[in-house]
């Protein structure tokens, strides 16, 4: 098998059933990001991915998307409605100051 081969049939594919078109290397970085979006453990993405080295994973495949960025900010929101949050607030200033 050529090495082009895998991209040939893919446009081949994409093109006779009208789908938007998209690399081999995109459909993995896409499946990244998605796994990343869904909350899966950075160590265990770098593992699916074969990267030998987490740092690679982290810089090439954590560009946060919009829809984490909308969870990261509705999480936020949610912990400082938290009717809790002062006597947390309190406890860790506690510990801040070393106080305990």
């Amino acid at each position: 098998m050529r090495l082009k081969q895998p991209n040939e049939v893919l446009k081949r594919t994409i093109r006779k059933l009208d789908m938007h078109p998209i690399t081999i290397h995109g459909m993995r970085h896409t499946h990244a990001s998605l796994l990343f979006e869904a909350g899966v453990d950075i160590k265990d993405v770098q593992e699916r991915l074969g990267h030998s080295d987490i740092k690679m994973t982290l810089d090439i495949y954590t560009h946060v998307t919009e829809t984490k960025q909308e969870k990261s900010a509705q999480t936020f929101a949610n912990y400082m409605q938290d009717e809790t949050l002062g006597d947390k607030l309190v406890t860790l200033g506690k510990f801040k100051d070393g106080n305990s």
